[in-house]
């Protein structure tokens, strides 16, 4: 069993020629709405890839809810654990303008009631636990903690980045960054290296934790207590690249849940994050497990 714990947003996107100056109004050429928030892609990626999996996260009681839920639904996510609030549901405010630049404006609503009351309503007890920095740092700490107390194996995605947070990063079983990311973290732990190689291997040493870094084409770097190795992307032609890395830590779950080795499960899970870049959006683009090659 894969339990998620994270943001469930509707995602409005809007596109146009330029993005605005502060106080200017420009046309915008198309808009369309889309499930998404980190927790969410994360867990339709784990369903997607065969895996069993539920959802502890909340939502509002607004027009906004059955649409972010909509695609968890049709994946069979189990949402019995997804509460509904009397706060907005999630939103990601984005414009895009013609040559990919964009910005974007997250108002986390409901996904900031979290508590440790959803939690316990979890009652961990093995299996695979994934956590991402969209939710309350401290309801992420205290999943850690419970996940450590239960038996359960922690997985960690430090996105977005967020300084406070790098005492947390020990916490985990497996940390999944990518290479910003694990940067700035290994910056704040005052890794020893000059180079990120040596960094992952510091941090496996000191923590006793595996670090897995992420590296768009490049593919991804493991480091363990024991061991070192690189996993290559699956070569393909990108469409849009948002969401591969959600594709790549539900897949990653998945596949150590139903008993891949830490290698064949991050060989898995590349694969599907270079797919899941070969059509635009977040959600509607992970792959299903049939569409990867054998």
């Amino acid at each position: 069993m894969i339990t998620v714990i994270g943001s469930i947003n509707l995602d409005l996107i809007a596109r146009t020629a330029q993005l605005p100056k502060p106080g200017e109004t420009v046309s915008g050429s198309d808009f369309q709405t889309a499930p998404g928030g980190k927790g969410a892609n994360q867990a339709l990626a784990a369903a997607r890839a065969g895996g069993q999996v539920r959802m502890v996260g909340a939502i509002g009681d607004d027009a906004f809810a059955a649409e972010a839920l909509a695609l968890l639904n049709e994946g069979g996510v189990d949402l019995t654990l997804v509460r509904k609030t009397d706060m907005a549901t999630g939103i990601a405010l984005i414009t895009v303008e013609a040559s990919g630049e964009n910005v974007i404006v997250v108002v986390p609503g409901a996904n900031g009631t979290i508590s440790q009351e959803d939690v316990t309503a979890a009652e961990l007890s093995g299996g695979h636990l994934l956590l991402q920095h969209e939710i309350p740092l401290p309801l992420v700490k205290i999943a850690l903690e419970a996940a450590r107390a239960s038996g359960t194996t922690s997985i960690l995605n430090i996105a977005p980045w967020r300084d406070e947070a790098a005492e947390l990063l020990p916490l985990a079983d497996i940390i999944i960054a990518n290479e910003t990311e694990f940067d700035l973290a290994a910056d704040r732990l005052k890794l020893d290296g000059t180079d990120r190689e040596t960094r992952m291997a510091d941090f496996a040493e000191k923590t006793g934790r595996t670090v897995i870094v992420t590296l768009g084409a490049e593919g991804l770097r493991v480091a363990t207590p024991k061991a070192r190795f690189a996993v290559p992307a699956y070569p393909v032609t990108p469409v849009d690249t948002v969401g591969a890395g959600d594709t790549f830590c539900g897949y990653l779950a998945a596949g150590l849940d139903t008993g891949l080795d830490l290698k064949d499960a991050c060989r898995r899970a590349a694969t599907a994050a270079s797919l899941a870049c070969l059509k635009p959006g977040a959600q509607p683009a992970i792959p299903f497990a049939a569409e990867l090659p054998v």
